[in-house]
């Protein structure tokens, strides 16, 4: 899935350096970053010759970069072709195992939040229905919860609690990143839609990333199909990193925040909340997609930098 990152040697992996050695195959996987495409679509984007794109992609399958997968079209069947990696790390054997060992993840499901404080329009979603009542925030106490591929709501927040894993290995972090794929929220879809959702981590606000929308051009990759066209399809998967330098969205710094202002080695566990607050600028509400729906099937991923 793109949340995977590929750490390889390149004197044992000659099938994918041979893999990124185009010009085109490298346009291909980033293009395919924003999420899985067809033949056709990826053609259009890259103004490419339909078998230049599939001669490529073949050899980005072989290489394992790349997966596809044979959906139902109006007329016959079309190929989906979804990047296999959202990073790829090339280095030696004892970097790769200096860097995996450096690295702590911890994989959150959507519904395992602590604690909430949300308004309506809100409501929860697993990938076979709509969990408790539409509009009712309490409806975000129920047990189903944890089963949630989709939660959304107009203002407040809801709170992930992460264990704190540099205690138990007596580690210094050196960054932090959060993974999750988020878009605002109205009544149907709106691609115009604005909306200011902020990060906080451990009480302290991180910053804030500003949301064009709520996407329903299309169908999301893993979106039900008992899911209505009308209703939310797919987010964009963010990136929220803290290190020494401050706090980045997507590598665009957003805050001065550091890690030091954070406090991890002061605390059990890392608390990170998100949401929309009452007097943002933008108040165009959340949606957070998990596994079952959009178009990643993650849940929300911390990775800590060690």
């Amino acid at each position: 899935m793109p949340g995977k990152v590929l750490v390889i040697d390149p004197s044992e992996r000659q099938d994918i350096i041979r893999g990124l050695a185009s010009e085109v195959r490298v346009s291909i996987l980033k293009l395919l970053r924003s999420g899985p495409k067809n033949v056709n679509q990826i053609a259009e984007e890259l103004l490419l010759p339909q078998s230049t794109v599939s001669s490529n992609l073949q050899i980005l399958e072989e290489a394992g970069l790349v997966t596809t997968e044979s959906v139902k079209a109006r007329k016959g069947s079309q190929k989906i072709c979804r990047s296999a990696f959202r990073e790829i790390l090339v280095a030696f054997h004892e970097d790769i195992a200096e860097r995996t060992e450096n690295m702590i993840e911890v994989s959150m499901p959507l519904g395992l939040y602590t604690q909430f404080e949300v308004s309506s329009p809100c409501g929860l979603c697993s990938k076979d229905g709509v969990i408790g009542l539409l509009d009712v925030p309490d409806t975000l106490l129920d047990p189903e919860r944890m089963r949630a591929g989709l939660l959304w709501f107009t203002r407040g927040f809801v709170e992930y609690q992460f264990p704190n894993n540099t205690l138990l290995k007596k580690a210094k972090p050196s960054a932090l990143e959060f993974s999750m794929e988020l878009s605002s929220e109205v009544p149907g879809t709106a691609a115009d839609w604005p909306s200011d959702i902020f990060l906080q981590v451990n009480g302290v606000d991180v910053g804030t990333w500003t949301s064009p929308g709520d996407f329903g051009d299309k169908r999301g990759v893993y979106t039900p199909d008992w899911w209505k066209l009308a209703g939310s399809q797919y987010g964009k998967l963010k990136y929220w990193r803290i290190n020494d330098q401050g706090s980045f969205v997507d590598g665009v710094r957003i805050s001065d925040v550091t890690l030091d202002d954070l406090a991890i080695d002061q605390h059990r566990s890392i608390r990170m909340r998100i949401g929309v607050k009452e007097d943002a600028e933008h108040p165009g509400g959340i949606n957070i997609f998990g596994r079952g729906f959009g178009n990643y099937d993650q849940d929300i991923l911390l990775r800590i930098q060690i």
